[in-house]
């Protein structure tokens, strides 16, 4: 009976003592605070530009480990395990996000150089086929305009090196493509007026 007693007594001060190490699990302030710091280390290196996507998801996980913490924080029994586990992982993936970041601005860079560089082709035949367009009172308005189409788009095309400059490469890419789409079209209209006066191009 006494041994009974005992048993009850050791069992009942280990569920006590589960209770009081269980209640008082304390939330995970710490591993919130290095995941958001390794988040906005993310957003410093250009995150928001570069991986806007990748960004938004570990957004997204950081505010599924804060409801994590909502959950055990209106429970008796706390346990903040799958919260700390959650925010390992956003930090890990911001981490990872701020890595590759340099790499994608290299791509980024390359892009826009390399739709620059287009772009300047596209000019440049322009001005060539030009000089092919026919000339006469006829067509003279019409070879004026396209003149200063082809002048317009290279007084604009510095405005991409300034961009590249700044790092604005998407920025930089967007501007090329559309001078390039423009020299394209003045080439067209040009050919267009050379079939028409029966010229060769």
């Amino acid at each position: 009976m006494k041994m009974k007693s005992s048993m009850v007594k050791y069992i009942a001060l280990s569920l006590i003592m589960a209770f009081v190490i269980v209640g008082c699990a304390k939330p995970p302030v710490e591993e919130t605070n290095a995941a958001s710091a390794a988040i906005e280390a993310a957003k410093q290196e250009g995150a928001e530009k570069y991986s806007a996507e990748e960004l938004n998801s570990v957004n997204n996980e950081l505010a599924a480990a804060a409801d994590e913490v909502k959950v055990q924080e209106n429970k008796f029994f706390k346990n903040y395990d799958k919260a700390k586990q959650i925010l390992a992982k956003v930090k890990g993936d911001a981490e990872a996000i701020k890595a590759g970041i340099p790499a994608k601005k290299e791509e980024a860079k390359n892009a826009a150089v390399a739709a620059q560089t287009a772009a300047t082709t596209a000019i440049t035949d322009a001005k060539a086929l030009l000089e092919k367009a026919p000339k006469g009172k006829d067509s003279k308005a019409e070879v004026e305009a396209l003149t200063n189409d082809i002048k317009g788009l290279e007084e604009s095309l510095p405005g991409v090196q300034q961009m590249i400059d700044t790092e604005d490469y998407f920025g930089a890419a967007d501007k090329a493509k559309a001078i390039s789409e423009k020299a394209t079209s003045v080439s067209d209209q040009i050919n267009a007026a050379i079939e028409k006066k029966g010229g060769k191009k």
